[in-house]
């Protein structure tokens, strides 16, 4: 976390090179290398709060705002009307949480321990969740690639909204079973601690963090279409590896530290967790913010479908042992790289 807040200082770079009109590329960088450490100092604030409210509430906040650096980045590409790269950017953090946090986390816990063990039943519940959300994400594509075109109208906009009010009920639903029906499933233990800040300055730094997210995010989105045809990069390389490597790179770094103190129900539930939110939180949210621009759909193009089930499915077949060991997690980052690398060349 000290080593991030050495990147603060390209916050207020970023700005000024906003007004003297730096090239794309350039602001693309400082942006991104400004929200890294904002998204750093938001996930620390509501560790601070978490001292505060508990430990259950305070997951819970750690799983929304870890989210939230995207969510903004995502908010202000659909403003500009770059679906592409919002769609895939949903996509790659699903794939990105699973494949590449969760390998990592794997294999540095791995390297440590010769096996490590998680609670099964926690996992097996966030995963199967999982995986019935991305089904629900996919049936919109499948439905779009497998029907005749000349069949398809706008409709399918209408359908979007349908499964993206759909997950948000089931997103309720799960906040009803992990924190009253069934809390017990997912006690945790507690490490009591001192806060290190008090809650007006946790409360300050948060909401100050949130505002110079999407002052950055706004550097970062406008200078997607003009860096992408300077360095020759797809969209869709921007969006289902960059921006989530971005948005989420302080989240990730918790998982591996984690997965290193021999922690792993922490580091998969992260890794597990935060794809749960971004699909049945994230997406249905993105996707009413669109009525009020442009409707956005959710169909995702016939990789980055194939892309999310295989990385669902890994996630099931991970957590179905309650075990783990390095090469699991060396597997899991070979896929991300094949993934990685199919995009880049798209």
């Amino acid at each position: 976390m000290k080593i991030l807040r050495y990147l603060l200082i390209f916050i207020p770079i970023s700005i000024v090179g906003e007004f003297l009109h730096f090239s794309p590329t350039i602001m693309f960088l400082l942006a991104a290398l400004a929200i890294v450490p904002l998204a750093g100092l938001m996930g620390e604030a509501t560790e601070e709060i978490s001292v505060y409210t508990g430990p259950k509430l305070g997951g819970f906040l750690n799983a929304t705002f870890g989210n939230a650096t995207e969510l903004i980045i995502s908010f202000f590409a659909l403003k500009q009307g770059l679906f592409d790269v919002v769609k895939a950017s949903i996509a790659g953090s699903v794939i990105g949480n699973i494949l590449l946090v969760l390998g990592a986390s794997i294999l540095a816990g791995g390297i440590k321990y010769k096996t490590q063990t998680f609670n099964k039943k926690v996992v097996e519940v966030s995963s199967s969740m999982l995986l019935f959300a991305v089904i629900g994400l996919a049936i919109p594509a499948i439905f779009t690639h497998t029907v005749s075109p000349e069949l398809l109208n706008s409709k399918y906009e209408g359908l979007s909204i349908v499964v993206a009010a759909i997950m948000f009920i089931i997103y309720l639903l799960s906040l009803f079973f992990n924190f009253y029906t069934h809390k017990d499933v997912y006690a945790v233990e507690h490490e009591e601690g001192e806060a290190k800040w008090s809650l007006k300055k946790s409360i300050l730094v948060l909401v100050f963090a949130t505002v110079l997210i999407a002052v950055e995010s706004e550097f970062l989105v406008s200078a997607v279409e003009p860096m992408t045809e300077t360095l020759g990069l797809s969209t869709f390389f921007v969006g289902i590896i960059l921006i989530p490597i971005i948005g989420n790179a302080a989240e990730h770094s918790t998982a591996i530290v984690m997965a290193i103190k021999n922690k792993m129900d922490v580091a998969i539930e992260i890794a597990i967790g935060s794809s749960l939110q971004i699909v049945l939180f994230v997406t249905p949210v993105l996707i009413f913010l669109s009525l009020l621009f442009t409707p956005m759909d959710i169909v995702f193009n016939e990789f980055e479908l194939i892309s999310l089930i295989v990385a669902v499915l890994i996630a099931n077949r991970v957590a179905s042992d309650g075990e783990s060991n390095w090469l699991e997690g060396v597997q899991l980052l070979a896929v991300y790289a094949i993934i990685g690398a199919a995009f880049f060349i798209f």
